[in-house]
């Protein structure tokens, strides 16, 4: 059984949700690449693959000075685990840990991590694009890409390319 989010929860996080074999969180915190591959770490396994998504430093020419994310937080967790449970029975997965971070995340530091643990490599290749594609593609998360001088910000759907609406301040 899932652990409940709390929707009137603003300490920060972070908020979860767990259960055999799948955990998500949403955090304002540094996320921890060696914490994340322990919750998918399985004597059965023997691949863990962990992706980390790193805010760069230019998009589109531009340079970026920060992201900032938000999220609908229930909704978000509810997509991710979702996900989660998906790709973990669709590519018989040990684990599947999906941890993004919102707030301000700094040029170098990272913004999401996914990790996955499999009998062999070959699905846990696999299976860690494809939860981040889905990530990406459908959950509830919004990006800031704050840029450099006097550039301002434009908010978009946390996908690859999309296209943004500049922000006045």
């Amino acid at each position: 059984m899932a652990s409940q989010p709390n929707d009137n929860d603003d300490s920060g996080g972070p908020w979860q949700l767990s259960e055999e074999g799948c955990h998500v969180a949403l955090t304002h915190s540094h996320l921890d690449p060696s914490a994340v591959m322990n919750l998918v770490r399985s004597p059965s396994a023997g691949a863990i693959v962990l992706f980390a998504g790193t805010t760069r430093d230019n998009f589109a020419g531009k340079p970026v000075k920060q992201l900032q994310y938000t999220a609908y937080r229930p909704r978000a967790l509810r997509t991710m685990l979702g996900i989660a449970r998906a790709v973990r029975a669709e590519h018989a997965l040990r684990g599947v840990a999906l941890v993004h971070r919102l707030g301000v995340v700094p040029v170098g530091e990272e913004s999401i991590l996914v990790a996955v643990s499999a009998p062999h490599r070959q699905a846990a290749w696999r299976a860690g694009e494809e939860a981040l594609e889905r990530c990406k593609d459908s959950v509830e998360v919004w990006k800031r890409e704050e840029f450099e001088g006097d550039e301002g910000g434009v908010w978009r759907a946390n996908r690859d390319g999309a296209v943004g609406e500049k922000v006045s301040e």
